[in-house]
This record gives structure tokens, C-alpha cells and sequence, in this order.
């Protein structure tokens, strides 16, 4: 067992699954997700990562005269075989920081790991939300046919810019026969700077169907439905948002300038009485 590993206690677990969420997420979404799940399930900390190895010191907040130290840590829902892993991404040493993560995985006898993250659409919010996977393993794909989850999604590293940590987790968790997806769920740009609840609950709705949760989404469905009546308000307002949305809805382009003026209009216009 890695140096770097703190752990309480270790939960006893047979065959369980793992869902890893990372801080610098759009919109704030993995991390929301990730809360949504302990919070609802009761999940119990019961190990760390140390923060020494793979954070500078310049990365440390002072909050009231108190140090908070980038926080990495394991949580186990203890009726489900479900561990929750929560990090701020390493500042270095990618590699050596995620075997450890995939040290406590072995650990927790994880079967399957998954990984979330949000990305920037040009689609308007009115278009059903959908989820992208980008898997390490065959297997796992076939599994998650099923799901409504797309599996077509192509994309190479730019020259010169390495791989995003999910990858590299992927390609780690390969090494080690864990099957490993990333989801990817589609946000619309104007959105992103506030919330989008709709992709949160469609996020949260493949982890129900996948580990039979039971998840209650009362209070999340009413926060779709208060955007959406702020965002109808909106665009009965202002005919020329109107307008704009209108063109997304039928896959037609803004221009730079029309995007930012939605994005500017939407975020002010969401933002007052909060």
C-alpha cells in the first residue's frame, strides 16, 4: 500500500465500483454530482491521499486564518458497494498519483471505475441531454449499451499537449484489467457559467439505473423546472435572445458576437434574486 495513503479504516467490500470526480469541472458539474451521491447515500470518509507529493504550496487557500490543503479523498456508501473518490487534480506527478488511486480501488476490490466530466455544446438548452462514454475496455461499452450511453465519440490529443487526467487514469486503470469509462455529459455554453441541472440529473440518473440507488430527484426536478421558467421569462422578454436560442434549437450557428451576448444575457438574467 502507497505512502501517500491515509486510510481511517478500510470498508469491506466484495465486488464494487468507483466514481471519481475532479474539481476543475465545468459548471461545477462532476464535483455536484459526486456531493449529490454521498450526501443522499450516506457516505462515510475513510481514507486520503497526502497532499505533499503532488501539490506546490502555492496552491494552499487561507480561509479565516486556517490553511486548507487540496483535499483528495475516498468515501464508501456503505449499503451500496459504491466508493466515491473526490480530488482537486494533482499539480504533478499524474502517474505516480493516480496508482495510488488505483491502489485503494484494488483495495476496495473495484470491479468497474468510472469518471465524469462536463463539456461545452452549442446545442440550446431545450435539446434532450445526453451522455458521451469514452471506454478503456470492450467489455465495459457492450455493458453500457444499454444505458443510452453513446460510444462514438472521436477525439486525439492535440500535438504537443498531453492527454487530459482521465485519460491517463484510463490507460492506468487499463494496465491493471479495471474497466474504466469516462462520461461525458453535453452542457449548452450559456449555462456553463451558472448550472446546468438538467445534465447534473442526467448524470445522476445513469449512476440510479446502474447501481439500483433509488435516488429521489424531487429537489432537483424542481430546480430544472425553476431555470426553465426563468429561461421561458427570459425569451419572452427579449425577442432577440429569443431569436438566438431559436437558431440553436434548429442547429444553426451564432456568430462570436451573438454568443457572447447570450452568455452575458442568460447569466445576468439567472443571477438576479440569488
Amino acid at each position: 500500500m502507497s505512502d501517500q495513503l491515509r486510510i481511517m479504516r478500510l470498508p469491506e467490500l466484495k465486488k464494487s465500483s468507483l466514481v471519481i470526480s475532479w474539481s476543475a469541472d465545468v459548471s461545477n458539474l462532476a464535483p455536484g454530482v459526486a456531493d449529490y451521491l454521498r450526501d443522499k447515500l450516506g457516505g462515510e470518509s475513510f481514507a486520503e491521499i497526502e497532499p505533499l507529493e503532488f501539490f506546490p504550496l502555492g496552491g494552499v487557500a487561507i480561509q479565516d486564518n486556517l490553511v486548507e490543503f487540496p483535499d483528495s479523498r475516498f468515501y464508501v456508501c456503505p449499503h451500496h458497494e459504491l466508493v466515491i473518490f473526490k480530488s482537486v487534480p494533482p499539480a504533478r506527478d499524474w502517474f505516480r498519483f493516480l496508482n495510488v488511486v488505483l491502489d485503494m480501488a484494488e483495495q476496495c476490490h473495484v470491479k468497474e471505475i468510472f469518471t465524469m466530466g462536463g463539456m461545452v455544446s452549442l446545442s440550446a438548452h431545450t435539446a434532450p441531454r445526453q451522455l458521451l462514454g469514452v471506454y478503456n475496455a470492450p467489455e465495459l461499452k457492450k455493458v453500457l449499451g444499454s444505458y443510452e450511453v453513446a460510444g462514438e465519440l472521436d477525439y486525439e490529443s492535440p500535438p504537443e499537449q498531453r492527454p487530459t487526467l482521465n485519460s491517463f487514469l484510463s490507460w492506468a486503470a487499463k494496465r491493471r484489467n479495471i474497466p474504466t469509462v469516462t462520461l461525458w455529459a453535453p452542457m449548452p455554453f450559456y449555462l456553463v457559467a451558472v448550472d446546468d441541472p438538467w445534465a447534473r440529473k442526467r448524470l445522476l440518473a445513469f449512476f440510479d439505473q446502474r447501481f439500483s440507488l433509488g435516488l429521489d430527484f424531487t429537489e432537483l426536478d424542481k430546480a430544472i423546472e425553476r431555470q426553465g421558467q426563468k429561461l421561458e421569462q427570459l425569451r419572452h422578454d427579449f425577442p432577440d435572445i429569443d431569436a438566438a436560442i431559436r437558431r440553436l434549437e434548429t442547429s444553426l450557428s451564432l456568430t462570436e458576437e451573438e454568443n457572447e451576448k447570450l452568455v452575458r444575457e442568460v447569466v445576468k438574467f439567472l443571477q438576479q434574486g440569488n
